[in-house]
This record gives C-alpha cells, sequence and structure tokens, in this order.
C-alpha cells in the first residue's frame, strides 16, 4: 500500500512536466541507503539474534509510516519530506531484509525449504495485490492519509508474530564466536558471493533484468496520461504483476521440487519478464497492460524461488545474513535504480518509450550472461539436493570456487 501510495503521492505534488524524473527520483532515494547500509546490516544479522533485529526494525518502519501519515495530514506541499522518509524506510530494510532471508532457513527443515520459499512467496504476492489495489481505492475514496496510517498500525501484527516465536536456532560461527562487527567479516561476505559463481550470476542476472525492466515507477503516468483510468485503475495496473505472481506461485509450490534444469527454466523466466515488459510498453489498452504487468510477475516468481534456493542451499548459515546483505545491492538496487533510469528515459523521449526499451535491455542482458556463465546455464536440481552447502576457500582462485 505504502510503495503506491508514495508514488502517486509524488505524482501530485509536482508538475506534469517533472513526474517522470520526479517519479525515478523515489527510487534514487531508496537505493542510497540499501547501498550504503547494505554489508553492514548483512554482518549485523549473522552476528545477532536475527528475530530481536527484526523487532528493532519493524517498529522502526511503523514510525516511518506513521510520519508519513502525519506530514501528509498536515497538508504537506513539498516533495521533499516524502524523498526523506522513503530514504529513512530504505535505510530501516537495509537491516531487515538480510535478517528475515537468514532466518527463513531456521525455522524450516532443510528437506522443505523449496515448497517454503514457495509458501512464502505466495504470502508476499498476495500481499502485493491487495496492497496496492486498496491503497488506489482509499486514495480515491478516502486520502493517502489513511494509507499511510493503515500501513503504520498493520506493523503490530508482525511485531505480535514475531514475538511469538520461540526457540529460534542461532547461527553458528561468527555469532557464536562474539557476535563481532567488523570489516573482516564483511570483506568475507563479499569474497564468498564473489567467488561462488552460481550465487553471483544469480545476482548480476537480478539486477540487470530489474535495472532495465523495472518500470513500475512510471505507472502513475500510463494510468493518468496513457491509459487515462484514474486512482482506481492505477491500483489495479500496480497490482498486477503480484496477480500474475500470485498464481504462478502456487503452481511453483507443486512444481518447484520437479524441475530439472533449473539453469535454463531461471534464464527463460527473465527472458519471458523482458518480452512481457516490451508488451506493456507499446500497448494503448487497459487490459492488454494489465496482462502483461500480469505475466511480469509470473515470470519473475519463477525466477525469484529458483534464485532463492540457489542462495540458501549453497550459503552456509554462518554466512547467510551477509549473503543476503550482498544480494540487497542488486535486487533492490535494480529496480530503484531502474527507477530512477526508467524516469529519466521517459523524460527524454516518453514512458512508453523508455518501458520498450527497458525490455529490449533486460532480453540482451539475460543472453550475455546465458553466454558468459555455464554455471547458471547448466545448473540443475539434482546438485542442489546432493550436498550440504558449504563456503569456498576464500582464499581459492574463482576457478576453484
Amino acid at each position: 500500500m505504502q510503495n503506491a501510495a508514495l508514488l502517486w503521492h509524488v505524482s501530485l505534488l509536482v508538475p506534469p512536466g517533472q513526474r517522470g524524473l520526479a517519479l525515478g527520483a523515489v527510487g534514487l532515494a531508496k537505493v542510497v541507503p540499501i547501498v550504503v547500509f547494505s554489508m553492514l546490516s548483512g554482518v549485523v544479522a549473522d552476528a545477532v539474534n536475527r528475530r530481536r533485529l527484526m523487532l528493532v526494525t519493524q517498529t522502526g518502519a511503523a514510525g516511518v509510516a506513521a510520519a508519513l501519515a502525519l506530514v501528509t495530514w498536515l497538508g504537506l506541499t513539498s516533495v521533499w519530506p516524502i524523498y526523506a522518509l522513503a530514504a529513512a524506510g530504505a535505510a530501516i530494510g537495509a537491516f531487515d531484509l538480510p535478517a528475515r532471508h537468514a532466518l527463513l532457513p531456521s525455522l524450516v527443515p532443510r528437506e522443505h525449504l523449496p515448497n517454503a520459499i514457495s509458501l512464502n512467496a505466495i504470502g508476499v504476492q498476495v500481499a502485493s495485490v491487495a496492497g496496492p489495489t486498496l491503497a488506489g481505492m482509499l486514495i480515491a475514496s478516502a486520502s493517502l492519509t489513511t494509507v499511510y496510517l493503515g500501513n503504520a498500525v498493520s506493523f503490530g501484527a508482525v511485531i505480535v508474530v514475531l514475538c511469538l516465536m520461540r526457540q529460534v536456532e542461532e547461527p553458528q560461527g561468527d555469532a557464536a564466536g562474539g557476535n563481532r562487527v567488523t570489516w573482516g567479516a564483511a570483506a568475507e561476505g563479499l569474497r564468498f558471493v564473489f567467488r561462488s559463481p552460481l550465487i553471483r550470476s544469480t545476482m548480476l542476472l537480478d539486477f540487470f533484468a530489474t535495472f532495465f525492466s523495472s518500470a513500475t515507477a512510471l505507472l502513475p503516468i500510463f494510468a493518468q496520461d496513457v491509459l487515462q483510468v484514474g486512482a482506481r485503475g492505477y491500483g489495479w495496473l500496480y497490482a498486477a504483476p503480484a496477480l500474475g505472481a500470485v498464481t504462478m506461485s502456487g503452481v511453483m509450490v507443486v512444481f518447484t521440487d520437479r524441475i530439472e534444469h533449473r539453469g535454463k527454466v531461471l534464464l527463460w523466466a527473465v527472458a519471458a519478464y523482458g518480452v512481457a515488459t516490451v508488451g506493456f510498453g507499446l500497448s494503448r489498452w487497459f487490459w492488454l497492460t494489465f496482462l502483461c504487468l500480469a505475466l511480469t510477475g509470473m515470470a519473475d516468481t519463477v525466477s525469484m524461488i529458483i534464485r532463492n534456493l540457489v542462495r540458501q542451499l549453497e550459503t552456509p548459515d554462518r554466512l547467510r545474513g551477509r549473503m543476503a546483505g550482498v544480494n540487497m545491492i542488486f535486487f533492490q538496487g535494480g529496480p530503484q535504480l531502474g527507477e530512477l533510469e526508467a524516469g529519466v528515459l521517459a523524460t527524454l523521449v516518453g514512458a512508453p518509450l523508455s518501458v520498450v526499451a527497458g525490455g529490449l535491455g533486460c532480453l540482451a542482458a539475460t543472453g550475455a550472461l546465458a553466454v558468459t556463465t555455464p554455471a547458471l546455464r547448466d545448473y540443475r536440481a539434482t546438485r542442489l539436493l546432493s550436498r550440504q552447502p558449504a563456503a569456498p576457500d576464500v582464499a581459492a582462485s574463482p576457478t576453484d570456487a
């Protein structure tokens, strides 16, 4: 709800001719804290109790949502407080995400992790369908303040769930050895990621695909100027990728374990994401646009589940927080920088052409990674499930790793 409201809010506070750049700047405001804090947050997630860390971050996120509600209720006329609070929320999220990802394998047995990741994806995507749709309805019938306030209140449920968790396994290794947060620990995480071909390539694939095909920031322009469907139509368009993702998540719960050639499926899924993005940019009909956006969600879900399986199963528990911290730069930095790129290009050549160019860029990047990374192209399920994860020797050569 809040992500959709932020973009709509910014679009209302700037002149029409500046909307593309102003909406792209929301992505810039979010990505800077992610880049600044990602390595530190990953080390913290490996060094402290991850459940308690999430309690702190979820409380902080509720505070940011309450602040957005307050400044909006007071009659905000400048866009800068929105950028500042978006940056604050991203900084808090930079510490929340590694803890969340690192905590997941401690909650389920290893053999159930593929289905757990698929079920988790369903939960995320159901919220992503309901949130933007409800946000559009509330913006049209009530106010932006209501959206922000609803988000602030919703964190209460998350905090209660975290308090109810008991006997969660603590990370082994760094956390057991003194809870140290050091630059050496951060460097170890970096060496692990970049000397692991599969993990490195999935992160690069995620970054380039979302950088080129991240057009969510331009949806207010499409809703207002291209399709002329208003706030309610905007809510549906924003929810369309998540609706497709929910559908595909249900399929993946059943079929994830049956996909053998996971590397090829991953690459084709990202290619489909790029093709659907091109279709979205070319469309001038609401339902065709909705369908293309839903297809991007379906393709992204297949890609996301397989990427997460690689990372979780190939990373030792003591390094999971740091791996997630590095990954955050790629999978959150890509979309946020992509929103800035899309906004700048939309200002120069128009929103539709910006989206089409991004989809073509996604296809080019996917093809390049498929050619240059045989480990990803040949990755199969049998390899994932045949052994326990082990950290590559951080002193070894990239080829050995």
